[in-house]
Order: C-alpha cells, then sequence, then structure tokens
C-alpha cells in the first residue's frame, strides 16, 4: 500500500516497502485498501447526513492490473452519533477513468459503514491532518502529514481486523467469496441451532403437559431407601462382576501361555513328524531296492536251483566209441587211421572219474561203508583196497603186463559196484518204487562190464575202450541218482519277498 501521489501519479512510483500487505486468511488472495470518496453518496442516509468526510482514500497498489479484492473503510467525523446500524450492502468500486495512470481495479468491496468505522478515530484524523488526497488530483509527491494519516489508517485496519477475529472467532480479513461462504455457513448453523431450540421448546411443552405427582416424605424417604438398596445391590453385582473379571482375566491368562506352549509342542510336533516322515520315507525307499535286489536275487536262485553243480562239474559223454569225462578221453584205439589218445588225457579222465565217485562216497559216509577208498590226485590218482594195498590208477603202462594199472581198475570198478547197492538198499528204505530205483545200463561182474574186461593185460584196446566207455555210463546213472537225492540241489524253499514286506 502506497500514498494516494505514487498511486494516481507518475508511473515510475515506488511502493514503500513497510506497508503491510492484507491477504484473505482462507483463500490467500492479496487485498489493497482504498478511498471510499466516491462512493459517499451510496452510504446510507443517516450516515451521508452527517457532517463528515472520509479521511482514508485508496490507492492502487502497482500500475498493473490487479485481480484482487479491496476493503474499503470510511470515517466518520466526532459529530456523528454512537450506535451501529445496520450492515450496509456489498457493492463493486467504481469504475476508473481511462485516463487515470492506473487500470481498472477488478475485484470485490468489503465496505464497514461510517459508525462501525468512527470508534477508530486516531490522533491525527482527529487534528485534520491525515487525509489522503482526493483521486482526482494528480501530485508529484506525497505530504509529511498525509504519510502520517496514511499509517495511521493502516493501523486502524489492523486493530479493526484484529478486533473483528476476536468477536467472530473467525480470521480477518476476508475477501466477498470467502465472506459469503462464511456467511451460508454460519446462516446454515442458525438455522441448526433454530431446529434444536423448537425441539427443546416442544419436548418442554410436552413434559409441562404431562401430569405429576408429588410425594410425601415418608414416600420419598421409601423410595430413597429402596434406591439406595438397589443402588447397593448394583455395587454388590459390579464387585462380583469385576471379581470374576479379575478372575476371567486370570485364566485368560493362564490359558494364554498354555496356548503359546501348545503352540511351541505342536511346532516341535511337526517338526519331529517331517523328520521322521522323512527317515521313513527314506528307510522305504532303501527297502524297496532291498527288496529289488531280493527278488532279483530270488531269480538267480531259481536258476541255480535248476542247474546241477555235479553234472555241471563231471560232464560225462562220449567221442565215437571212446566215452569222455569233462572231454578228456578214457580209452584208446589200435587203428592207425585214428588219432591216437595220450596217456596224459587217458590219466586227466581217470582222475576226474575218481574224483566223482569219490565225492559221493564220502558225501554218504559213515552209511556207506566205503571200504575201498578212492585217491582223486589229479593226473595220477590212486585206489587202496580191503586189505590197505594201494595201487596206480594211471599210466603209462605195458600193454602185456600191467598188473597194478589193471587191480587199480577192477578195485574201481568194485568201489563203484558197492555204491551202487547202496543206492538200491537206500531206495528200498525210502519205499521207492522198484521201477524207478536206480539199475545200471550195464551189468558189472567182477572186472566186467556187460560182456567186455577192463582188464588192460592181453586185452584188445577196442574191448578195453568199451568197458571204460560201459563204467563211465553207469558212473553217470549213478551221478544222476545221486544229484537226486542229496542236498547239492539247495533245500531251502524260495524267499518269500511279500512275507518280509508284510513283516515291515
Amino acid at each position: 500500500m502506497k500514498p494516494p501521489a505514487a498511486a494516481t501519479g507518475g508511473k515510475g512510483g515506488a511502493v514503500d516497502p513497510s506497508l503491510p500487505r492484507f491477504r484473505c486468511q482462507e483463500c490467500r488472495r492479496a487485498l489493497v485498501v482504498v478511498g471510499v470518496d466516491s462512493y459517499s453518496d451510496r452510504l446510507p442516509a443517516h450516515a451521508a447526513a452527517g457532517n463528515h468526510a472520509p479521511s482514508v482514500q485508496g490507492s492502487v497498489m502497482g500500475a498493473s492490473r490487479m485481480d484482487n479484492s479491496y476493503v474499503v473503510l470510511s470515517r466518520q467525523n466526532r459529530s456523528q452519533g454512537p450506535g451501529i446500524p445496520p450492515r450496509p450492502p456489498i457493492a463493486a468500486a467504481p469504475h476508473t477513468e481511462p485516463n487515470q495512470s492506473t487500470r481498472a481495479i477488478e475485484g470485490s468491496y468489503i465496505v464497514l459503514p461510517p459508525p462501525a468505522a468512527s470508534i477508530y478515530k486516531t490522533p491525527a484524523s482527529e487534528k485534520g491532518g491525515a487525509q489522503l488526497t482526493p483521486p482526482g488530483v494528480n501530485s508529484s509527491s506525497p505530504s509529511p502529514g498525509n504519510n502520517s494519516g496514511f499509517h495511521s489508517s493502516v493501523t486502524v485496519l489492523k486493530r479493526a481486523f484484529e478486533i473483528a477475529s476476536s468477536q467472530t472467532q473467525v480470521e480477518q480479513p476476508l475477501c466477498l467469496e470467502c465472506m459469503r461462504v462464511l456467511s451460508d455457513k454460519m446462516d446454515k448453523e442458525i438455522e441448526d441451532v433454530n431446529a434444536d431450540i423448537k425441539a427443546y421448546e416442544a419436548c418442554l411443552q410436552r413434559l409441562e403437559q404431562e401430569p405429576y405427582s408429588i410425594l410425601s416424605e415418608t414416600d420419598f424417604q421409601k423410595e430413597k431407601q429402596k434406591i439406595e438398596e438397589e443402588e447397593k445391590k448394583l455395587k454388590a453385582a459390579i464387585e462380583e462382576a469385576e471379581k470374576l473379571y479379575s478372575e476371567v482375566s486370570s485364566e485368560m491368562k493362564d490359558l494364554e501361555i498354555k496356548s503359546k506352549q501348545f503352540e511351541e509342542l505342536e511346532e516341535r510336533y511337526w517338526h519331529e513328524f517331517n523328520s521322521f516322515q522323512f527317515q521313513l520315507t527314506s528307510h522305504q525307499e532303501e527297502r524297496d531296492a532291498i527288496f529289488a535286489r531280493i527278488e532279483v536275487s530270488q531269480v538267480h536262485l531259481e536258476l541255480l536251483k535248476r542247474t546241477n553243480v555235479l553234472n555241471d562239474a563231471f560232464y560225462i559223454s562220449h567221442d565215437g566209441v571212446i566215452g569222455t569225462i569233462n572231454n578228456f578221453r578214457l580209452g584208446r584205439l589200435s587203428n592207425v587211421e585214428t588219432v591216437q589218445v595220450e596217456w596224459d588225457e587217458i590219466n586227466a579222465a581217470w582222475g576226474q572219474a575218481a574224483l566223482l565217485l569219490h565225492t559221493m562216497a564220502q558225501y554218504f559216509t559213515p552209511k556207506f561203508q566205503y571200504r575201498i577208498k578212492i585217491h582223486p590226485m589229479g593226473s595220477y590218482p590212486r585206489v587202496t583196497d580191503i586189505h590197505n594195498n594201494t595201487y596206480e590208477l594211471f599210466g603209462p603202462v605195458n600193454l602185456f603186463w600191467s598188473t597194478r594199472f589193471d587191480k587199480a581198475m577192477t578195485w574201481f570198478l568194485t568201489c563203484l559196484q558197492e555204491f551202487a547197492e547202496f543206492a538200491i538198499n537206500l531206495d528200498k528204505e525210502n519205499n521207492i518204487p522198484p521201477e524207478k530205483s536206480l539199475k545200471f545200463p550195464y551189468k558189472i561182474d567182477g572186472d566186467k562190464v556187460g560182456s567186455h574186461t577192463i582188464v588192460l593185460s592181453f586185452n584188445k584196446n577196442e574191448n578195453w575202450t568199451k568197458a571204460l566207455k560201459y563204467m563211465l555210463c553207469n558212473l553217470k546213472w549213478v551221478l544222476y541218482w545221486f544229484i537226486g537225492n542229496t542236498s547239492f540241489a539247495p533245500p531251502s524253499g524260495p524267499v518269500h519277498i511279500q512275507s518280509l514286506r508284510n513283516k515291515n
């Protein structure tokens, strides 16, 4: 805000920075104080009839166009009587002439009535030295007296706004739009208060119309005593309820502690359960793997059960007219066209035959009277007779003089005959039918097998070879009997996998 001379004079005038700038306390828009001399004819009749002159006349803040709101304060001289008239209407600011240095002010004006302005008189205004230059006068610089009056008017405005704020409980100043909003709000509140007043009045009127009886002193005391007893009962009930509440609270605390403990136990249980479940799964997987291996082993066992060890270990067959055991030929021919069998091969064949007969005889000892001992010693087997005389069952020997070799073969044949007789007697003990009992395909009689002697001395190689072949054939029949009646086939039954699974 600046003096009127600067506001209405040249365009280069500066605004005094020490002057306060008023703003609307709601929307924060700037407010400017302007004069009201040209507005005096619009004042109320009782205010215009008095001998007063406006002491504060406005000026425009700055040379640019201003879209702000304005507060217009009009002073009343001392002759104006006391009393505050009704609030004057809100009017727009007078239009400025185009030839003035300032532009038209577009905004709203809040006009305080002259009686209300008269309470803000200052000593300077009473002495007549605080008047501002009218808007039509173009002065180059303000006088000291005018500056003093301007500052006094600003002080009055500030004080007026403070008093208005304290009285209305609303921060002042306000612009026109905010004042309207506030006015509508206060009108609504007044309507609400009036509605409440009417409701209270109706209620009061209804209560006044209701009949009532005045109690006597005695009835009043009785009623009072009755109410006091009820109050005591209620207090006792309240104390009991508080006691129950404290007990229930204590129980709730105990239950919360137990609940926490149960939650911890439950959490621990689930941890242990998960660990056990993991171990159980691992154990089941391991068990299933073991069962799978058992099943594979069972299949292998069935294959092994159908496989005879002795039958594979001592394979007896023939190569033409020559008998063989484990592919070793036993015998020789005199025909020059055939390849002669060496004595090393014959000795190896006798060693295999001696080992087979000794194994079967030794298995049934002592039930079998093993009188003639067979000594399997590889390619150099020996035979001991009933007189403990030992004979060599290997060659080479002289075709015309081989007594010890002949005796060894004869005692071997006798041992085979005795073992066959033992097998027949054992079948009789086991009630085996005669047709299923052991029976040699070639009869053994002394040193003869079938119709050929086993003695080599003064014998033809063809006859000796046939006798050896018949002997191996009888040995094979004994081997088959031995396989069907001994534990060389595993006696234990198959392992039942399902029973093991049921146990687990």
